[in-house]
């Protein structure tokens, strides 16, 4: 397992958060992701060679929020 951290802007409350959640566990090889908006980030366990930092901020993006690796 692999943990990728990347940065998250825009969000203001849990609902964000769980938006943001869904959106990356929707992706194959994500296990599960921990996001904060007080911190602006979301770390996420991948497995192992399954999925590039780049499809995680695609997912997020398309969820309506602006993300970056961290």
């Amino acid at each position: 397992m692999d943990t990728i951290s990347i940065k998250v802007e825009g969000m203001t409350c849990g609902h964000c958060e769980m938006t943001v959640k869904k959106a990356l566990l929707k992706l194959k090889g994500v296990k599960n992701a921990s996001i904060s908006h007080e911190s602006n980030s979301a770390d996420v366990i991948t497995k192992t060679g399954t999925i590039s930092p780049e499809d995680l901020i695609q997912a997020v993006e398309a969820a309506g929020y602006k993300a970056s690796i961290l």
